[in-house]
């Protein structure tokens, strides 16, 4: 059954915090959702991306529970 998910962007707070990017990810498994998420955080940290500020990224269910992230700090 799929389900849809979340993908956040999160500021670093020297960058004010807050969500920078929302992503909506329509997939049939948490793993799935958590390989994007990844994907995104890795292109999100590259020198010349423009979201060079984003210090996490997270995952949220339908229901809108976090159940995933990953920081800078990991």
């Amino acid at each position: 059954m799929f389900e849809i998910y979340r993908i956040e962007t999160v500021a670093s707070e020297e960058a004010g915090g807050g969500i920078i990017r929302r992503i909506m990810v329509r997939t049939d498994s948490l793993e799935k959702a958590k390989e994007r998420a990844l994907k995104v955080f890795s292109l999100a940290r590259r020198p010349q991306s423009r979201d060079s500020e984003v210090e996490a990224v997270r995952v949220l269910n339908g229901a809108g529970h976090e159940v995933f992230s990953i920081s800078t700090r990991d």
